[in-house]
């Protein structure tokens, strides 16, 4: 059974125990799917009032997308786990002969690039849930403008765990400084981009609040 599969006590169990996955990048997805998933509400808590009926088309375009975004999240809750099992997997090849050493080290290497993946995907979805949260915010119903703040700092929280995870697995890449640069550029202008979106969202969501 995958962790997206578990219930909530078993998830939070898994994360809590001494095994190195679910880690923080399984915890930093979930928080994006949980994003999702509020944005969406708020959204279709729009469409069911007549008093937003103007909006409806608007709104439900953002629920379909968040859906889409929330399966996403929660199908990287288990990949980020797999791609950190098999860095573990890579460790614990043989190393007693200098051809299983110079095997074991390629594949380290290959471990941690296609770690990066992972979590660089939880970012670049965070960005567009803090956008879709964005929408919800200035467009969605007011009585749900708590929940719309509360998604972009989940969404936030995701996109910097995200970010984190980039980086811990960037600093084990040897001999590859472009694909190291690359990466971290791409991590530093997201974390940009959703530091702007969640003040934007928060500034409005406490406008509406009063």
């Amino acid at each position: 059974m995958g962790f997206q599969e578990m219930s909530l006590t078993n998830f939070s169990e898994a994360l809590a125990s001494g095994a190195p996955t679910p880690g923080g990048g399984s915890a930093s997805a979930l928080s994006g799917a949980l994003a999702a998933g509020l944005a969406a509400m708020v959204a279709r808590t729009t469409v069911a009032s007549r008093k937003f009926a103007d909006r409806a088309e608007q709104m439900n375009q953002v629920a379909i997308e968040a859906d889409q975004l929330r399966g996403e999240f929660l199908a990287l809750v288990d990949e980020d786990a797999r791609a950190f099992d098999q860095v573990m997997a890579a460790f614990r090849m043989p190393k007693e002969t200098p051809e299983q050493q110079a095997a074991r080290s390629q594949a380290i290497q290959q471990a941690y690039r296609a770690a990066v993946e992972p979590p660089m995907r939880v970012c670049t979805r965070s960005l567009r849930v803090l956008e879709l949260a964005a929408q919800v915010a200035e467009q969605g119903n007011p009585s749900a403008a708590s929940d719309a703040g509360v998604a972009a700092l989940l969404a936030a929280t995701a996109l910097e765990g995200g970010a984190l995870n980039v980086h811990i697995n960037l600093g084990s890449i040897k001999k590859d400084e472009g694909f190291r640069n690359t990466q971290a550029e791409r991590t530093r202008a997201a974390q940009a981009q959703g530091q702007a979106l969640r003040d934007k969202v928060l500034a409005t969501v406490r406008a509406r609040l009063g």
